[in-house]
């Protein structure tokens, strides 16, 4: 059954002027302006040509090389629609084109910045016949009192739009709580009856939601002595683990999904330290991938240097890059490695661009919308890199240029990093660290970036909230925590959880919820009862849940319960489901169609997590634009890979509630 987004109880048209009949002196309509950039020949005119009544505004692109055109509410008092934060709307004009370029373009006004650039929306299809298109606005952020939106062409061709609608869709009030007030206010959390049959120090999910945790030998020289690496494949589904034959020490090597849903391991642990002293940890130079379809590791070429903690990034190509980490001979490891997608192996080390320059360990390196990379400053084990702590990376210029900002940059050891949702706003966070050898207490601090800006620089975000220890104790204002996991959660927040006070000591116990539309933690959240601190993970799975394990103290033991937290929105109501998916193999700027059991309001693609020692640099949340055809839903796609590499994604919808269905899983390439 297909149904529509959510309506508002009160459906007034909010667009002045919505049928384009007043004129103004110059004969083009009252509150609507010319509007676009760049170089091209147009022409913008009123048409009789009309949906309804007399009049319909039309755009002309001859030619082009740069910018847009497009007709926009006028931005004043007057014209603009005023909004309420928190709010959507939903937005629809009858129009025809003949050209693919056209998208809704949206304009809010922030009552301390003024006017700027909001987001674009649904992108229209070719139609010489009138045609309805609709699109659901982002929620609406603080401190916004307006908006403006318009169609937008981009390409040679006509567009002819006409009566506009705008109507508020925030939808009826959350429905009554289906738990505890508990729950209701702060999810709830259930440790398994059943334990992991590994050291889970890696966890990957696989396309269909299986699990990959992967141990190697675990952080235990025993077992690397006898020559035991281990993984486990766990289905939530069934909490059922099948043992996967694991052919070297995965312990601390690097991960990332390729596109077509394998897993991608590079280096991982040569030796542990010398008795004597000789030397330290090394780092294996052999990649492998894990194939679901066969739950085999087949061995791919090696890597042209050893690397003891590597980080993992896929580029919009499908390409990845690995850089970090320690070598054969325990040093830092200044390679930097490219692993080519069309070609099926690492490039040699004359093939790759080289900077030469060490990175750390597991340097957390964050995909932006223009390809470059973003060293956001998370990384292991003591200090991190010299200049200011965070940078960003040119791969094909070869050129690293610092970011300032960042907040005692050398306490920032095993925090953690994220792409705050929607990708499409390109704001990264970085909250909690400590430093492993200096060992001072971990620290409460947040940086967020904005990466659209000019001049880059991070800008201190609000403190982690403080916990409390094993004993009860509560943490001083100026204590916080390392090892934290920060989890992207469908109804667009992060969920943060676990971390320790010091290094492999001292438990905090404290979660809390993070809305970047606020820029504002929730303290206060339900906290796993299992200590989690070194070599922990916690990740979101396909059902909305979130799965925890994890914890390598210093006397060498190893925690193997599993935690499971059900956030609040599971006591919210009933799910909407996702019925059917047209498609399930995506390209870049289509629109998708699905259909769903009940109202939605949002939806949008969330990549499959592989992380390890609180880092995983690909974790993202892409925006789907909603649009409302006649027959269904379509979901429209970004154009960019950059911001959705391509690969296996969760696709949710969510409810008017903040309620999320169960992910169906989709294939962007």
């Amino acid at each position: 059954m297909f149904l529509t987004v959510s309506r508002a109880h009160a459906d007034a048209n909010m667009v002045i002027n919505p049928g384009l009949e007043s004129l103004d002196g110059q004969g083009f309509p009252q509150c609507w302006e010319r509007s676009g950039w760049g170089d091209s020949d147009y022409t913008f005119g009123v048409t009789n040509a009309a949906h309804s009544g007399s009049n319909a505004m039309q755009i002309a692109i001859t030619r082009i090389t740069s910018g847009d055109r497009k007709a926009m509410m006028f931005e004043n008092p007057t014209c603009a629609p005023a909004v309420t934060p928190g709010h959507q709307y939903s937005l629809s004009v009858w129009y025809t084109t003949n050209t693919p370029d056209t998208v809704f373009t949206m304009f809010r006004h922030d009552t301390t910045a003024g006017w700027q650039y909001w987001t674009d929306g649904a992108t229209l299809p070719v139609t010489t016949s009138y045609r309805q298109g609709q699109v659901m606005t982002p929620v609406v952020p603080p401190n916004t009192d307006q908006i403006t939106w318009g169609i937008t062409i981009y390409g040679v061709g006509t567009l002819v739009t006409d009566d506009y609608s705008m109507t508020d869709a925030a939808g009826t009030q959350p429905p009554p709580c289906t738990g505890s007030a508990a729950a209701c206010g702060k999810g709830s959390w259930t440790v398994q009856t059943f334990q992991s049959p590994v050291r889970a120090i890696h966890s990957a999910m696989l396309p269909g939601g299986k699990v990959l945790l992967i141990a190697g030998s675990g952080n235990d020289p025993t077992a690397f002595a006898a020559g035991t690496f281990t993984s486990t494949l766990f289905d939530p589904s069934t909490n059922r683990f099948t043992n996967i034959p694991t052919p070297a020490d995965f312990f601390c090597a690097g991960h990332v999904q390729l596109p077509d849903g394998r897993l991608l391991v590079m280096g991982g642990n040569k030796d542990y330290p010398a008795a004597d002293g000789s030397h330290g940890y090394e780092g294996l130079a052999s990649s492998y991938i894990f194939d679901p379809a066969t739950d085999t590791y087949t061995r791919a070429n090696d890597l042209n240097a050893g690397h003891w903690y590597p980080s993992a990034t896929e580029m919009g190509n499908g390409d990845v890059i690995s850089l970090g980490g320690l070598g054969a001979d325990s040093s830092g490891t200044v390679a930097t490695e490219y692993y080519s997608l069309a070609q099926g192996r690492w490039l040699g080390l004359n093939e790759a661009h080289q900077t030469w320059s060490y990175w750390g360990l597991y340097p957390s390196m964050v995909l932006m919308q223009d390809g470059r990379l973003f060293y956001t400053g998370s990384h292991v084990f003591g200090n991190g890199l010299p200049g200011a702590g965070a940078s960003i990376y040119d791969y094909n210029a070869s050129t690293i240029t610092d970011v300032p900002g960042l907040q005692q940059k050398d306490a920032r050891d095993q925090s953690m990093s994220v792409m705050l949702p929607p990708a499409q706003d390109q704001r990264v966070m970085t909250m909690g660290g400590g430093n492993i050898v200096t060992n001072v207490d971990a620290d409460r601090l947040t940086d967020i970036i904005d990466l659209k800006q000019g001049s880059l620089s991070y800008q201190a975000g609000p403190m982690l909230p403080g916990g409390t220890m094993t004993d009860g104790t509560a943490e001083t204002a100026a204590q916080g925590k390392m090892y934290v996991s920060a989890v992207l959660l469908p109804d667009g927040k992060v969920f943060e959880t676990g971390g320790g006070l010091h290094n492999r000591a001292d438990p905090v116990f404290e979660a809390s919820m993070f809305d970047p539309a606020t820029n504002a933690f929730t303290p206060g959240m339900a906290t796993d009862p299992v200590p989690r601190t070194y070599h922990s993970s916690a990740f979101l799975l396909a059902d909305g849940r979130i799965m925890a394990v994890g914890n390598n103290p210093g006397d060498g033991s190893f925690d193997t319960r599993i935690s499971i937290y059900s956030p609040p929105y599971l006591f919210h109501g009933t799910r909407p489901a996702i019925t059917a998916v047209t498609n399930q193999n995506w390209t870049y700027g289509s629109a998708q169609s699905i259909a769903v059991d009940s109202t939605i309001v949002k939806a949008e693609l969330i990549r499959p997590a592989a992380v390890t020692h609180s880092s995983d640099p690909n974790q993202r949340f892409v925006d789907l634009p909603i649009s409302v055809q006649t027959n269904g839903i379509q979901l429209n796609v970004t154009t960019n890979p950059n911001l959705a590499p391509p690969g296996w994604y969760m696709l949710f919808v969510v409810n008017a509630a903040g309620v999320p269905s169960i992910a169906q899983w989709v294939h962007l390439s």
